[in-house]
């Protein structure tokens, strides 16, 4: 007897409902996929920080066990897969496994195998070379998604470098970027040989790096699903980059903002039809589920540039997943765990996305990822818990309730926040304290923070609170991690 085929969201909504594998999240904490258990039976999360004093009725944490170090989300994931309190969680719950992460290695692929689950991503030898920024420059050529004008070489030298940029036409104004890593630590401003001799050791000999012309821009980002069906797009979101109110790291992503009146609607649509593109060249290249594309939007000409590619779930994933088209048809994600699933589904792609693309179909929200912005070392004590705040007229901010779900926030005076920072935590530079989640816009139209999101942000700071490290401890400097748990 042939298996159903799902034709419409209905059915592909049940599907989920009535799902009987167990699904499950596994990363540092829940916030990538925030509220996605509540679309799919049998979803959990196993997280390494427990950001709800164990309330959270789907989130499980098992306990501290001695390990190395962690230099990367990866690290953790592995730590939490050979961890016999989520060994024992598993098998207890029986079937068969699915597992989806934000970052996995090979090494989380072996072991996932011994736990008898799948994972529901493609590998991750092709996540990593399609996650190589140099990679991502030929694959948008390929598709018909231009980069900014830019050059792909071996830097030896700045001689060489200005040589190499004179001949390409990109002038000398520079923006420089490594094959992998995070914005605001492997991307560099070359202007003159000072800039260049304060990052060179992070430059020679680091193989081809992305030269690009620097242009004057609004910075974007968009998800997308690659499915057999097609590629699904999602809404354009603003990014919140470098503010000093929220991070130390120049360049460094802190957030996101989701509004249908963003960006005007020739550059919305624009967009959409560059990430359909790339979606589908990907599909050519082997790759499937669920990515994130930023786009570099140019101040003065509008022209839309390709930035680079997550072929993941990102940090703005939470927000395209709560977005009303997600309320009204389903979120993104789910469509990248119906393309893993192989359950045989037969949509109209075009037709879903021209619906998504109605204003009607974005609410306006807000997310701002909140850093210790200050140069200094100590323990937390205190550190506001999750749940919904206030704001009082007098803008000073009050804990209300406890919850862990973003939509129970009524109004723009109120937010919903993610604690990442515990009690007994380092608290250092870049060391992240949590998820702050509003109605309404953080930044003004000129792209600054507003007063709002600023009384926000130092409403959740004053909460935060430490004491000094103990003698043995203050000599050596500390170092923050060189990843993003987010």
């Amino acid at each position: 007897m042939a298996k159903a085929v799902l034709k419409n969201i209905s059915e592909i909504r049940r599907h989920f409902h009535r799902n009987e594998d167990p699904i499950y999240f596994i990363s540092a904490t829940n916030f990538n996929l925030l509220g996605l258990d509540e679309w799919c039976k049998n979803f959990k999360y196993i997280c390494y920080i427990d950001c709800y004093d164990g309330k959270h009725p789907n989130v499980f944490c098992p306990s501290e066990q001695p390990h190395a170090e962690f230099q990367s989300i990866e690290d953790i994931n592995n730590y939490l897969l050979q961890h016999k309190e989520v060994i024992d969680l598993v098998k207890r719950r029986g079937g068969k496994p699915k597992f989806v992460f934000l970052m996995f290695d090979e090494e989380t692929e072996r072991l996932s195998k011994e736990l008898g689950a799948d994972v529901w991503f493609p590998k991750a030898k092709l996540r990593t070379n399609m996650d190589n920024k140099i990679e991502t420059v030929r694959i948008g050529n390929k598709a018909g998604v231009p980069s900014v004008p830019n050059v792909l070489t071996e830097v030896k030298s700045y001689e060489g470098l200005r040589k190499t940029c004179e001949d390409a036409g990109i002038g000398h104004d520079l923006v420089l970027q490594s094959a992998f890593g995070d914005s605001g630590h492997t991307t560099f401003f070359i202007k003159s040989k000072a800039d260049f001799r304060r990052h060179e050791h992070e430059i020679i000999d680091e193989g081809e790096i992305k030269v690009m012309k620097r242009i004057d821009c609004r910075g974007s980002a968009i998800e997308a699903c690659a499915t057999k069906q097609g590629t699904i797009v999602g809404p354009l979101m603003t990014e919140l980059v470098g503010f000093k109110e929220l991070t130390p790291y120049r360049g460094g992503w802190c957030g996101n903002e989701i509004l249908s009146t963003a960006f005007p609607p020739k550059i919305r649509q624009k967009a959409r039809e560059l990430t359909f593109k790339f979606g589908e060249q990907l599909r050519k290249e082997g790759y499937r589920g669920y990515f994130e594309l930023d786009f570099l939007i140019d101040k003065k000409t509008g022209d839309i540039w390709l930035g680079e590619l997550n072929p993941r779930i990102t940090g703005a994933s939470s927000m395209t997943n709560h977005a009303a088209f997600a309320h009204a048809d389903a979120p993104l994600f789910l469509f990248h765990l119906l393309e893993f699933s192989k359950k045989k589904f037969d949509l109209d792609v075009n037709e879903l996305n021209n619906r998504w693309a109605d204003p009607a179909m974005i609410d306006s929200w807000s997310q701002m990822v909140i850093k210790h912005t200050e140069d200094s070392v100590d323990i937390a004590t205190e550190v506001p818990e999750t749940g919904i705040y206030k704001m009082r007229e007098d803008g000073s901010i009050d804990f209300d309730r406890f919850d862990y779900h973003r939509r129970a926030v009524e109004s723009e005076n109120e937010a919903f926040f993610l604690r990442i920072l515990q009690p007994g935590d380092y608290r250092y530079e870049g060391a992240d304290i949590g998820i702050l989640v509003t109605r309404g816009r953080s930044m003004t139209p000129g792209f600054k923070l507003n007063e709002r999101g600023k009384r926000w942000i130092h409403g959740i700071k004053q909460g935060v609170s430490g004491r000094p490290l103990p003698v043995a401890e203050a000599g050596p400097a500390f170092a923050d991690p060189a990843f993003k748990i987010l």
